[in-house]
């Protein structure tokens, strides 16, 4: 074997060799996750592991700094006082909130956190007759008379105003017969099918500052 034939086959060798490295790199990067329920992520977290933990968001418990989102899960079927705490960069969907089901998939840190790189919400949707509810600009009427007070109220979602919870306020609702506005504070689940223009009935009470405070939101159906 000659001296060019040598190069030639050691410069082969070599591309083999760097293809190889990046099928496994690939392959190693996209291993599929354990799953575990929130007990088996705290007591044993396989640090370092890809994992998959379901739960239910603990009431008040995230907050964002620098678009980091951070929370708590636990298991609704398990014990309560069991959670983990989830640190989420990324933009979470605007079903976030109070008590929602989060599917969170990452690698659990030495503090025992679970770093989530991919967060999915999910929350059943719910109906509601808006049939004995107020229109938005109906309930604009009334002024300070209806302020504190529970009602219900219905009005499409505005386009582009939905978030998730703890960015501000939730979404706007339209009236769809003179187009009055009004901003809802809501930090509980917010079913996925709750989107721009979607119908819905609210309820909740109108506060000083204009908004109305919701504890309830459903489709209107």
């Amino acid at each position: 074997m000659n001296a060019k034939m040598k190069k030639r086959m050691i410069a082969v060798s070599g591309v083999i060799v760097i293809v190889l490295i990046l099928v496994l790199a690939f392959v190693g990067g996209n291993t599929a996750a354990t799953t575990l329920s929130v007990a088996e992520a705290a007591e044993n977290p396989q640090a370092g592991q890809k994992v998959q933990v379901s739960g239910n968001v603990v009431q008040d418990s995230f907050s964002t700094t620098d678009n980091v989102l951070t929370f708590k899960i636990y298991d609704p079927e398990g014990d309560p006082a069991t959670q983990l705490e989830v640190r989420y960069d990324g933009a979470a969907s605007s079903t976030f909130g109070n008590d929602v089901t989060a599917i969170c998939t990452g690698k659990i840190n030495e503090a025992g956190v679970l770093e989530c790189s991919n967060l999915v919400t999910k929350c059943p949707s719910k109906y509601e007759d808006g049939a004995d509810a107020l229109m938005v600009s109906q309930l604009l009427g009334y002024g300070d008379d209806v302020i504190g007070k529970v009602v219900k109220v219905s009005g499409t979602v505005k386009a582009g105003t939905l978030s998730a919870a703890g960015q501000g306020d939730r979404f706007v609702i339209v009236d769809t017969a003179d187009g009055s506005e009004l901003p809802v504070a809501f930090d509980d689940a917010l079913s996925e099918d709750v989107a721009d223009g979607t119908a819905v009935v609210l309820t909740g009470a109108l506060t000083e500052d204009g908004k109305f405070a919701a504890t309830d939101v459903a489709l209107e159906g």
